[in-house]
């Protein structure tokens, strides 16, 4: 059976011209260099030992509160996720405000109040801030900290992990972190379903008194208020909280750098595209000398659109939409990163290209347009973000948190202009160590590992976890005997019966659908009838039906947000010549070909190759049960080549019928999850629903 999700994007571009009558022969002169005039903060500390900033802003009336409890970092363990689960039950009203009523005063008032498990945020309009600050100390001192919300988010977050799974956003980042820092490293450790199912309630409990306390807090505030005034609230509402018992720990050392560049494979057989990252520790604090003339160098090798690194694998080779790189400047310990997200067949080529440009900035002197450039970029972004009042409350917390001198954000432009390409080329050699870098890629082996052996850069192999594995093996002797057709055979035999599959004319799945990266809960209502006939309609609660797609066997159309488009000459020839319901019964035997008995998240799989033209797609048949788990396919797309993933599975009955009621779908960057209540089979759907 075949379910479509499409998605529809649409991007108004706007132009506006503006004619002035401006002698253009002649180049402007430079205005002088900005005088940064920082308004330090007034300040005062409780006696529970909270640190208090106060930055008067009387521009709008509004007001800020910023809380930030710097605990030193600490490794979770057997309950990592802890701090997950309280960040949530945080903030959901206190011991005399139950929750939904504190929820419906902040929405009243205009106001939000949020929490981390290391501090929170308040903002409303000034005539609001003194009951703001008091609900948001509550909420701090007096949390509403349940059982019964314990268990609604720790079955949310176990719910997260099962979703992100298959999600090669996620694994890159659990298995990068976990390999360059070490999982006994509090920024290396991750969370499992094990260590989620071990939180208990009392744990979480234990966790905020320890954690969650004034001994290192500092509260932030910004905006239409009078430090005099502010200085009697916060004693007033914040004053009761109380210390907790000191223990001082030390924060375990990462693991060393690896001594020879390396490729960290870990294989995803649903990856559409690899996600590449070279990435290393460093020693760089915000105190060091060299950071300014770190922060020029990486803009000029990653951090921006004209670095070398995304005008050569974007712009040069069209390899990604974007590449990018980072550093961190971190007091315990920093990282350097050059990543990026490609396709499959040029994954070997950008681990190349990304070396290249390292040592490019490493080797030649950079030139002064790009120097001047990146300057004219950090000037232009500092002086800018220097119109948000709560940049004054970050640089003020910047400087206590780092240690940093007083005047550090008042000389930053100076130190930034004062970098030279000679500074470049000395740091970048310094903290750009790709001699000592672990290249980890996140993709699809059976496509990827061959080209990138060719490399010579030695490959080491990873599972999802970062537990250390042999290499995969991605395809096995097909048995005698089997064929593409007895594959599809036992696979109509395994979900019911081809007599049985015959006199399906229609089917309507009810899906939950999850996208990733947007935390809007969605539903979906798909209809298809024989023989090629789509309906597709997602809603989203409160809004209504927010996008829609329809082929009524001969035209069809894409609707969102009201604007709709039809579907062109040759999409309509490729969904006339689809069938929608069960297209097993309608292969031709001469367009399967069984390519490999192959590895599919564990399960052996017989990969059947469908011809259609040159729109050649993939199905994989789980070899011991015969259901359809995977089907792959590619497409063009604006001058891009887009590779689909659709994975099944928990089958179950649905009337005499056994049919997948969950579904992943990977195009490109994004993961879409459905999650099928209800299957109905030839009712509900009618004609009119393809209009």
């Amino acid at each position: 059976m075949k379910t479509y999700i499409s998605t529809l994007i649409l991007v108004c571009f706007v132009a506006f011209g503006v004619n002035a009558q401006i002698n253009r022969s002649v180049q402007p002169k430079p205005g002088p260099s900005p005088k940064i005039d920082l308004q330090a903060p007034k300040e005062f500390t409780l006696g529970n030992g909270l640190k208090v900033m106060v930055v008067e802003n009387h521009k709008l009336p509004r007001v800020s509160y910023t809380l930030n409890i710097d605990n030193k970092p600490t490794v979770d363990g057997k309950i990592a996720g802890i701090s997950e689960i309280l960040a949530a039950m945080l903030g959901n009203g206190t011991t005399s405000v139950p929750k939904d009523d504190f929820n419906e005063e902040v929405d009243f008032l205009g106001a939000s109040i949020s929490f981390s498990s290391s501090g929170g945020y308040g903002r409303s309009l000034s005539k609001y801030a003194e009951r703001i600050m008091e609900l948001m100390a509550d909420a701090t001192i007096n949390p509403l900290l349940v059982e019964e919300e314990f268990q609604k988010q720790r079955d949310r977050l176990l719910d997260g992990i099962k979703s992100s799974a298959k999600s090669v956003d996620a694994v890159a980042q659990r298995v990068g972190n976990a390999l360059t820092y070490g999982t006994h490293h509090p920024y290396g450790e991750f969370m499992t379903e094990e260590t989620v199912n071990n939180i208990t309630y009392g744990d979480v409990y234990a966790y905020y008194q320890k954690r969650f306390n004034p001994d290192n807090a500092y509260l932030v505030i910004v905006g239409d208020v009078s430090v005099n005034e502010m200085k009697k609230q916060v004693e007033k509402y914040f004053g009761p909280w109380k210390r907790s018992i000191a223990v001082d720990y030390t924060v375990p050392a990462p693991i060393p750098n690896v001594n020879m560049t390396q490729i960290n494979f870990v294989d995803m057989p649903n990856a559409v595209q690899s996600d590449v990252n070279l990435t290393h520790n460093v020693e760089l604090k915000m105190t060091n000398p060299d950071y300014h003339a770190v922060l020029i160098a990486n803009k000029i090798l990653g951090g921006g659109f004209n670095s070398y690194l995304n005008m050569n694998l974007r712009e040069e080779h069209g390899y990604t939409y974007g590449a990018r790189s980072n550093i961190d400047a971190d007091k315990y310990i920093g990282q350097f990163s050059a990543s990026t997200a490609v396709r499959n067949m040029v994954t070997d080529s950008t681990v190349v290209n990304i070396l290249k440009e390292i040592n490019r900035i490493k080797t030649e002197p950079v030139s002064d347009e790009a120097l001047k450039n990146a300057k004219s970029k950090y000037v232009g972004d500092f002086v800018l973000a220097l119109e948000n009042p709560q940049t004054i409350a970050r640089y003020a917390l910047n400087i206590k948190l780092n240690g940093l001198p007083k005047n550090f954000y008042e000389t930053y432009l100076q130190k930034i202009n004062a970098v030279t390409a000679k500074d470049v080329q000395r740091v970048a050699n310094k903290y750009f160590k790709n001699e000592n870098a672990r290249i980890i890629v996140v993709g699809k082996g059976s496509d990827v590992i061959e080209n990138l052996e060719k490399t010579n850069i030695p490959i080491f192999y990873f599972d999802t976890y970062a537990n250390p594995v042999e290499k995969p093996v991605f395809s096995r002797p097909i048995p005698e005997g089997v064929t593409a057709q007895s594959v599809v055979d036992k696979y109509l035999t395994a979900i019911g019966g081809k007599d049985q599959a015959i006199t399906v004319n229609s089917v309507q799945y009810l899906a939950d659908v999850t996208i990733e990266g947007l935390p809007l809960p969605l539903k979906a209502d798909i209809r298809h009838m024989a023989p090629n006939k789509e309906s597709m309609e997602m809603s989203a609660e409160g809004m209504g039906v927010i996008m829609k797609q329809k082929f009524d066997g001969t035209a069809g159309y894409m609707e969102q947000q009201g604007m709709k488009i039809d579907l062109k000459e040759d999409e309509i020839a490729d969904k006339k010549s689809e069938h929608v319901i069960f297209p097993e019964l309608h292969y031709e035997p001469s367009a399967l070909s069984l390519e490999a008995l192959t590895n599919v998240d564990g399960k052996d799989a017989y990969k059947i190759k469908v011809k259609k033209g040159g729109n050649d797609s993939f199905r994989y048949y789980d070899a011991q049960s015969g259901y359809l788990i995977r089907v792959e396919s590619t497409t063009e797309m604006q001058g891009q080549t887009i590779t689909s993933v659709i994975d099944f599975d928990g089958y179950a009955s649905a009337g005499a019928l056994q049919l997948p009621y969950n579904e992943t779908v990977k195009s490109g960057p994004q993961t879409i999850t459905l999650t099928i209540k209800e299957i109905n089979i030839n009712k509900n759907v009618s004609d009119s629903d393809f209009k």
